[in-house]
């Protein structure tokens, strides 16, 4: 370079946000209502809009560098509502569906087979295939399913023990 002047980045991803943007993220951190990681997002957002450099800003709310360029970009791309939020997340499908699981369900508050005085989760896995509800299940994942639903299987007299 000539004259020995030192060559100054332009941001790809400005942000410049409105005085309505400052006033909502400004509330945001102040309620305390959102979770870290808004309130993290917009102290970001508030602290770059105010001329803060990206290390500047990492440093002080400790956080990366590259998650301060990331919500740059995500704010310039996709606003402000996308860039305080979370993406979802991939994760395995559930293995049973409402219906499915309203079924087994109902199945575990029924009266237990012939000969028992309770259901055990190997006997609600082979009824449900049975009964042809799923083609397969296997009794761990059936207890999985009760537990997150409100059964109580260590409870006595709710229908449903471990084998």
């Amino acid at each position: 370079m000539a004259g020995g002047g030192k060559k100054t980045l332009k941001k790809k991803y400005v942000v410049r946000l409105t005085a309505e943007e400052r006033s909502e993220l400004r509330s945001l951190t102040t309620k305390g209502k959102s979770s870290a990681r808004r309130i993290k997002r917009a102290l970001v957002l508030l602290a770059v809009d105010d001329g803060d450099k990206d290390a500047e800003a990492a440093e002080r709310l400790r956080v990366s560098l590259r998650s301060v360029e990331r919500l740059r970009q995500r704010f310039v791309e996709e606003g402000l509502t996308v860039a305080l939020n979370d993406r979802p997340r991939p994760g395995k499908a559930p293995l049973l569906d409402g219906h499915q699981t309203a079924h087994l369900v109902a199945l575990t508050c029924s009266t237990p087979p012939p000969g028992r005085t309770q259901w055990t989760m190997k006997l609600l896995a082979d009824k449900l295939v049975e009964l042809k509800v799923v083609e397969s299940i296997s009794d761990e994942t059936v207890r999985r399913v009760l537990k997150k639903g409100t059964s109580n299987l260590g409870s006595f007299g709710n229908g449903a023990s471990r084998p």
